[in-house]
């Protein structure tokens, strides 16, 4: 019985370890990480030093540039969307490339930004002009001719 009680107890001091490693380690990744947030998703946390996933705009952030009639390009997306994970690779260095400043607003974290934004599906671009929508594209689209077709738009988009 004594032998059981041991081998119970050990058991237990491992998995306690276990739990408070584990802790300690996704502390230590989202530590400084662009969502000011201290728990993230497991794939947000796989995002973090992706070159793709680097210029995250938060909900308060996204909130007061568009009260200050800011004109945005913003990318909603979801760290677990498996859309977004083919989108990413095409959309983020064309917008680079076209000279387009367009932020990504994780909806994994940032959940209120369904609502918000009237977001059905990821991905979606919204493009804001004085703090108004003006162009809107939803859904993933294997023609990557569809998304320069709509940054050449947002391009020609007159700020007001």
């Amino acid at each position: 019985m004594k032998k059981l009680i041991i081998i119970m107890a050990v058991i237990m001091a491992i998995f306690i370890a276990l739990v408070v490693v584990t802790n300690i380690q996704q502390k230590q990744n989202v530590e400084g990480n662009p969502f000011g947030k201290d728990k993230l998703h497991t794939e947000t946390q796989k995002q973090l030093d992706d070159p793709l996933y680097q210029n995250i705009i938060t909900p308060d952030q996204l909130k007061e540039d568009l009260d200050a009639g800011e004109t945005k390009t913003i990318y909603f997306y979801s760290s677990t969307c498996p859309a977004c994970k083919q989108t990413s690779p095409v959309v983020v260095p064309m917008a680079e490339e076209m000279g387009i400043d367009m932020e990504l607003y994780n909806l994994q974290e940032f959940e209120q930004g369904w609502d918000d934004y009237g977001i059905n599906s990821t991905p979606t671009f919204i493009h804001f002009v004085d703090g108004q929508e003006v162009e809107r594209l939803e859904n993933y689209h294997q023609d990557s001719s569809i998304y320069t077709e709509w940054f050449e738009k947002v391009k020609e988009t007159p700020s007001e």
